[in-house]
């Protein structure tokens, strides 16, 4: 059921890491604007506008909530968010995110929102009437289906009458904008319920019915993780993109902690089926929380997730405020020698790895381009060795020179074995055509 027709993992940028649930239309738009100026070339297309779109006073209690218990949101007659006018103001007189979606693909760019599954607990409460049926909000919901760290939503129940129409309504709406991305929340791994962490498998499953129906192209990204690696199965039949960690941050603990993750799912990359290792915390993020940072990552980690992610083959999904982009962020997002790794023709895997490092290699079937990774795990400078010939997709003969993209240097190894340093979290990157 899912969308297959895709030659890449997803590129784009999504409005969480910098201003988590406060994002507005004039954010979004400068942020598209210098995407289609500056990115698009390079693969940049999808603009994502995350969490809490609908809330009318989003961010007012920050430090106390993230989310606002019972806050006030934009509703319409069937129980359908709608984005918030004041915050949105294209959006007034029922437009929803049309006037929006239209204006990102003016700019040869693609639109996608954040949902929490479900249907909202005031529709549930008030009754609503449900779109294309004669149910009612409160005979589909679920109260004991909830998420245990956002208030706004109940689950919807499992093959009652009215269900599979809400979704349908739900997602016939937001193909009427224009949506082409749906990131869907609580629903990868609903881990209030230890039990039974996929309880909501049943709501991924009318998710992709309904988009199917609506005949329009649109991917569906499931949230948030760990991702259950016995449910694989189940996330490559119905969904494009499915999170193999919980919110990913500019931690180095977190970024080692991936290595693992990585080699756990990386057989399950295919076309149209990303496990997908979050965003990445570049540049200034987390202005929602305070008045923002530059990421905590040093230049070497930065490389070292942007080489992982690649090599790997998952979504990237930038967090930063891409207009306050600096000159180092922004060549990372133009390394167009490295992004094109996320491509369905290069397959990645891993060659080894302990605590002190990880090899990875890359071998595009079209091409007979090969790429090799040494990563240093370590916090202090290391030397890593070793023969090329141990790397199945990646002989080489002897003495062949090779590149290293990220210093664009030529390196010639001694007989088929290489020995470099790599600076504490660093990485080399090599290719040979």
């Amino acid at each position: 059921m899912r969308n297959s027709k895709m030659n890449h993992a997803p590129m784009g940028w999504n409005s969480y890491d910098y201003y988590d649930t406060t994002v507005n239309e004039a954010n979004v738009k400068a942020n598209a604007d210098f995407m289609a100026e500056n990115l698009k070339q390079f693969g940049w297309e999808y603009i994502i506008v995350d969490i809490e779109w609908y809330s009318k006073d989003a961010g007012t209690m920050r430090k106390n909530y993230q989310y606002i218990p019972f806050g006030d949101i934009e509703m319409d007659e069937y129980g359908r968010l709608q984005p918030d006018p004041a915050r949105f103001p294209s959006s007034s007189g029922g437009k929803g995110f049309g006037p929006l979606a239209e204006y990102v693909h003016s700019l040869g760019l693609k639109f996608g929102i954040h949902i929490m599954r479900g249907i909202p607990r005031e529709a549930a409460h008030r009754h609503l009437p449900v779109k294309g049926c004669g149910e009612s909000a409160n005979e589909i919901a679920d109260p004991s289906s909830i998420c245990g760290w956002n208030p706004d939503m109940y689950g919807v129940r499992k093959s009652v009458c009215g269900a599979q129409e809400y979704y349908d309504s739900i997602i016939g709406m937001y193909a009427d904008w224009g949506v082409d991305f749906i990131k869907c929340d609580d629903i990868c791994n609903t881990n209030l319920y230890r039990e039974n962490q996929y309880s909501a498998a049943h709501e991924v499953e009318m998710l992709a019915k309904a988009i199917e129906k609506t005949g329009r192209d649109i991917v569906l990204s499931l949230s948030p993780g760990p991702a259950l690696i016995e449910k694989a199965w189940h996330y490559e039949k119905y969904a494009n993109m499915w999170r193999v960690t919980d919110d990913f941050w500019d931690e180095w603990d977190l970024l080692k902690a991936m290595f693992y993750r990585c080699e756990l799912w990386q057989n399950h990359v295919a076309e149209g089926s990303y496990p997908d290792c979050d965003m990445l915390p570049l540049g200034r993020i987390g202005k929602g929380f305070d008045e923002g940072r530059y990421t905590r990552f040093t230049k070497e980690e930065q490389k070292t997730m942007v080489t992982l992610w690649c090599m790997f083959g998952s979504p990237l999904m930038v967090g930063a405020e891409l207009t306050q982009l600096d000159e180092w962020t922004r060549s990372l997002l133009m390394k167009e020698d490295i992004l094109k790794m996320v491509s369905n023709d290069y397959t990645g895997r891993q060659v080894e790895r302990d605590e002190k490092h990880a090899v990875w290699s890359s071998f595009n079937k079209q091409t007979g381009e090969r790429h090799a990774a040494y990563f240093n795990l370590q916090d202090e400078e290391q030397t890593i060795c070793l023969d090329w010939n141990q790397i199945k997709q990646f002989p080489i003969e002897d003495n062949q020179p090779v590149t290293e993209l990220w210093e664009n240097k030529d390196y010639e190894a001694d007989g088929s074995v290489l020995s470099v340093k790599v600076a504490p979290h660093g990485v080399k990157l090599f290719v040979c055509k």
